[in-house]
């Protein structure tokens, strides 16, 4: 009687220890934002409700939501709630990027662009040369942590789809949550794309002009097409038939011809969108446009060809002081600069999908700067949130993951104090996966916005 008395009181000294830890755990994984409004994006605005998060996910949100007892509760009187936001094409968590050798004398090399454009990734035992390696996946070189990604936090931004930054075959993205301590807590998705741009490789390598770039991604697409029909050949019968060279960089082509993985090309002219939807057309991929800043003069195309557009919040802007000494600027350029600001709006009224990107923004407190441009030239406020939730969800397919405030979801969420378009809005809590994350508010003053849709002068 002894031995089982004592072994009793040891199993239920056990038991309340292991209850103690999961009532601590449950706290810690357990939030309530109440007295919020609440910006769900799938249906209609709550205007004062409760957002319950739970184990990472929302569990719960709206009006007639009660916050749980072991829940840390959030008063958010005065606070909005809204989906985390997306930014749907950026080089986030990637290593800082190593520039170009110096061209040897007499290689015809582009002087200032040899010495700073960074190499292209590049994958072992490739047969092809970096910058044509579409084997590449960026889930392998991503690191967590890093001053970009908290100045992406600070604005909002919970989400990122990031890519290799150079080369033709760019490589394959992932989409990833701006908060972990590892790269596989960061990954929501990989991979998800497969990356192409039309800018030449450096001068002396092949191909180093636009004809030659749209060559090698014609002839690459065709070899990869006969790669994947001799593998099924040998497949299907492989006594007696010559077993094929494995090729990786084909092999990562294979699901871009199939339709399986989209593919998206930077293309930012009328004419290069024009030639990318050609390509597509030819050999049957899944388009998206990257940059599109001329995207507006192609919606006929990209409507029927049901090809969406990341749209670069990235505005052009003057980059020297206005002196009274100074030439005036062209009016082509001063054109430019307008009509950039009224292309998500024309986008919009022409029914083509799009999402919003950061591009090469140098300062990312910018892009919701100029998110308020590109509404007072013609974008409303409902399309303009949508195009940073609920429409790159659904463009990058996790649209049943993220990009709205709705219960099972990921709880990615971004709390502001005043609307998020507004000018004198503060970012008062980010939540990625569930967890708060520190805010570090860059500016004490948001900039103001323009009253105009006259081009900035700077």
């Amino acid at each position: 009687m002894p031995k089982v008395r004592s072994r009793l009181i040891v199993a239920l000294t056990l038991l309340f220890i292991v209850s103690n830890i999961n009532a601590q755990r449950s706290a810690i994984d357990t939030y309530a934002i109440t007295n919020a409004r609440i910006v769900t994006v799938s249906g209609p605005v709550v205007e004062r409700g409760t957002v319950v998060i739970r184990n990472g996910l929302i569990a719960a949100a709206g009006a007639n939501v009660n916050a749980p007892p072991d829940a840390r509760v959030i008063d958010g009187t005065g606070l909005t709630v809204y989906p985390g936001l997306i930014d749907s094409y950026t080089d986030l968590a990637l290593p800082a990027a190593a520039p170009s050798p110096s061209p040897s004398p007499g290689g015809g090399g582009g002087g200032f662009f040899a010495l700073t454009a960074p190499r292209p990734a590049s994958g072992p035992n490739s047969t092809q040369p970096p910058g044509l390696q579409p084997e590449v996946r960026v889930e392998e070189v991503i690191r967590p942590g890093g001053t970009e990604i908290e100045a992406s936090r600070n604005i909002g931004i919970t989400t990122a789809l990031t890519s290799p930054r150079s080369g033709i075959w760019i490589g394959q993205s992932a989409l990833i949550n701006l908060a972990g301590d590892t790269p596989q807590q960061m990954i929501v998705r990989s991979p998800v794309a497969m990356h192409v741009s039309f800018t030449p490789l450096r001068a002396g390598t092949y191909p180093g002009s636009l004809l030659g770039v749209f060559s090698t991604l014609r002839q690459m697409m065709l070899d990869a097409q006969r790669y994947r029909d001799s593998l099924q050949i040998y497949e299907r019968a492989p006594r007696g038939t010559r077993r094929p060279d494995t090729d990786r960089s084909l092999e990562a082509l294979v699901p871009v011809i199939e339709g399986r993985m989209p593919v998206v090309m930077l293309a930012n002219t009328e004419r290069e969108i024009s030639r990318a939807l050609d390509l597509a057309t030819e050999f049957k991929l899944r388009l998206i446009i990257a940059g599109g800043r001329e995207a507006d003069r192609v919606t006929e195309r990209l409507v029927k060809q049901n090809v969406p557009v990341l749209l670069s919040l990235n505005l052009p802007r003057r980059t020297t002081a206005a002196i009274p000494e100074a030439d005036p600027e062209p009016m082509r350029v001063l054109r430019e600069r307008v009509e950039a600001q009224q292309t998500a709006g024309k986008l919009a009224k022409a029914g083509v999908r799009f999402a919003f990107q950061s591009g090469d923004l140098r300062d990312i407190s910018d892009l919701m700067v100029n998110a308020g441009r590109v509404i007072q030239n013609g974008l409303n406020v409902t399309d303009a949130l949508r195009a940073f939730t609920i429409w790159p969800a659904e463009i990058l397919g996790v649209q049943n993951q993220l990009g709205s405030v709705e219960a099972g979801k990921i709880a990615n969420l971004t709390v502001t104090r005043g609307d998020l378009f507004d000018r004198n809005t503060r970012v008062a809590h980010v939540f990625i996966d569930g967890r708060p994350v520190e805010i570090k508010p860059a500016r004490d003053a948001a900039p103001a916005q323009p009253t105009s849709s006259e081009p900035e002068k700077r």
